[in-house]
């Protein structure tokens, strides 16, 4: 459950009494160029580089030498559960001529071979054996490992930085790690697990998922009749930030006069963890988002949605109020969402000038856009590892 102190239900019930809302500084035109241009595209990925990301859930990796594989930003990384419990993650590239050591999606093994020539890695990422060695000059295997990538497991989650700073990941959550540790999600279950590639920039489907305006509009019958359309609270936590939304039994509450009690169960949340992963609070369970640019087009994304449980309240009574819950997004997501989200890719790639508008009642869309065309705009100034 996440912090919900008096401040965000006395602010939530304020605006609903007065018909007002958080308001951003200023309005923020952001420029229709920034989702189809391949050269800012190539900028953000390469400032996501360098920032800490979830790459895994640790309870993929129960045993030691299990393993799992990813594609990260067009790298490709092998994940291993450790002896000692720890994470290791490796580039998935033999250190021979390039090839994959892995190809699995999943597994258990003790040693990793890449199939072209048989060199083979053992679970540490160390060179272990080097067929026809004799026909090299001498191989150093101290030195001939596969390349690791800083890696830490925290909240449940195993976290990649390819910087090389290796930052701690509570750092770099900075006000946002009490928030997320709030969700108890160490030993969380993992009920639900969905991919999806869309042919949609990154950013706008990020936008889709924490815009307060549209529920009412573009989801009448479902988001729409649940969730308080034009009014929320955003806490800023520097790159990081949160979004809360009263539901519509608060508002009934709020404008009858009488007192919000038990605020958490008439508030929705939104954490939203630089540069693109999303905690989506609820009662009984937590929604989280990582959608990732695609490695070569800017007009494509990848999105990756679990819904995590806590396993002492996971009956079969929960499992269909998750269940539900996922109806509804999916619902929400496929058939009204996403398919306006590819409309306004398409009219942006067909109208590549000009800019959209984020207006200040926008707070939350127009965090995402401004941190990266600060830091993108100042080339990633101020990203050093003390950086929080």
């Amino acid at each position: 459950m996440t912090v919900l102190n008096e401040d965000v239900v006395g602010r939530l019930t304020e605006h609903l009494r007065n018909d007002t809302t958080d308001l951003a500084d200023s309005d923020l035109r952001v420029p229709i160029d920034h989702y189809v241009s391949e050269e800012w595209a190539a900028a953000e990925r390469d400032l996501l580089r360098r920032l800490p990301v979830i790459a895994a859930r640790g309870s993929e990796l129960p045993k030691p030498g299990d393993f799992v594989t990813r594609t990260i930003l067009g790298r490709a990384v092998l994940i291993v559960r450790q002896r000692d419990g720890s994470v290791r993650v490796s580039l998935n590239m033999c250190k021979h001529r390039g090839g994959r050591v892995e190809p699995a999606d999943s597994g258990n093994k003790r040693i990793f071979m890449c199939a072209y020539h048989g060199w083979a890695y053992g679970p540490d990422g160390s060179l272990r054996h080097v067929p026809y060695e004799e026909s090299f000059e001498p191989v150093d295997k101290s030195c001939n490992g596969l390349t690791g990538v800083h890696a830490e497991e925290r909240h449940g989650f195993v976290w990649v930085d390819f910087s090389g700073q290796g930052r701690p990941v509570a750092g770099w959550l900075g006000p946002a790690e009490e928030q997320v540790a709030s969700f108890g999600l160490d030993d969380a279950v993992t009920f639900l697990d969905q991919r999806f590639t869309l042919d949609i920039n990154w950013k706008i489907v990020m936008d889709g998922a924490y815009d307060v305006l549209h529920p009412k509009f573009l989801h009448p019958t479902g988001v729409g009749k649940i969730i308080e359309t034009g009014t929320s609270v955003w806490k800023d936590y520097g790159r990081h930030g949160q979004l809360f939304t009263p539901r519509m039994k608060m508002t009934a509450i709020a404008k009858s006069g009488e007192d919000v009690e038990g605020g958490w169960k008439y508030v929705g949340s939104n954490l939203v963890v630089y540069p693109n992963s999303m905690f989506i609070a609820s009662p009984d369970h937590v929604e989280h988002w990582v959608v990732w640019p695609d490695a070569k087009s800017p007009s494509r994304s990848h999105v990756h949605i679990r819904f995590l449980v806590r396993p002492e309240i996971l009956d079969e009574r929960m499992k269909g109020r998750v269940t539900r819950s996922w109806e509804i997004l999916r619902d929400a997501a496929l058939e009204e969402d996403w398919p306006m989200a590819r409309s306004i890719q398409e009219n942006a790639e067909g109208n590549p000038d000009g800019s959209f508008l984020y207006g200040r009642g926008e707070a939350s869309c127009q965090h995402l856009h401004r941190q990266l065309m600060r830091d993108i705009g100042g080339r990633y100034a101020g990203l050093s590892g003390k950086d929080s």
